[in-house]
């Protein structure tokens, strides 16, 4: 592997990590609700799900969502269940008093859990992988090796993401400080998550 093709998969990687998908606008809401540091301690559930992820990808194993269809299928309902779970969860919030960091009546685990189900209840962030990571690794060189530089390399730039998204969460709780305010926010989260959801559940294998 060369600079030039890590120069070229560098920002590529990074549009992948920023967009605004299922997770990270879960630790945007995280954040609003109890704060950065929760929103990123959490986070850490997403990046062990990619861990996972990764090493399907660099093993071979996530041809099986390829082969087969009920894998995939029990994925996809499982992962479009769970979204629409939390979009339901969100919408009925209680925004009576004003969340902040001070205040959470949620542990870090929890919030990790969700991360982590939330990434690894996708199919297609396993696909994903598999059809992005490979076009930056040279078959001539260490398959591996390069795997495990590529992959390091798309978690601390996920690292990043995490942050970013975070850190406007906690910026949009500065905006919202009235109830009303709140629950149009986690209205309209929801409304995305449960859309993700039903993209999920909608989605077919390409």
């Amino acid at each position: 592997m060369n600079l030039t093709t890590l120069l070229l998969f560098i920002p590529a990687c990074f549009a992948l990590n920023m967009a605004p998908g299922p997770n990270n606008l879960l630790s945007l809401t995280n954040a609003k609700r109890y704060g950065v540091r929760a929103a990123c301690l959490a986070g850490i559930g997403r990046l062990i799900a990619f861990v996972g992820m990764i090493t399907l990808a660099a093993t071979g194993l996530a041809t099986l969502l390829y082969t087969s269809e009920k894998i995939f299928l029990v994925i996809k309902v499982v992962g479009g269940l769970y979204l629409l779970w939390l979009a339901y969860q969100l919408w009925g919030a209680d925004t009576a008093e004003h969340d902040d960091g001070g205040t959470n009546p949620r542990s870090l685990f929890e919030l990790a859990r969700q991360e982590f189900l939330l990434a690894a209840g996708n199919p297609k962030a396993i696909l994903i992988f598999t059809a992005f990571l490979p076009q930056f690794v040279e078959p001539s060189g260490n398959v591996g090796q390069q795997f495990l530089v590529l992959g390091t390399l798309f978690l601390l730039l996920e690292w990043v993401a995490i942050a970013g998204y975070a850190y406007a969460g906690s910026f949009l709780n500065q905006w919202f400080s009235r109830p009303a305010m709140r629950r149009l926010f986690n209205r309209g989260c929801a409304s995305l998550l449960a859309s993700a959801g039903v993209g999920l559940l909608l989605a077919k294998k390409e």
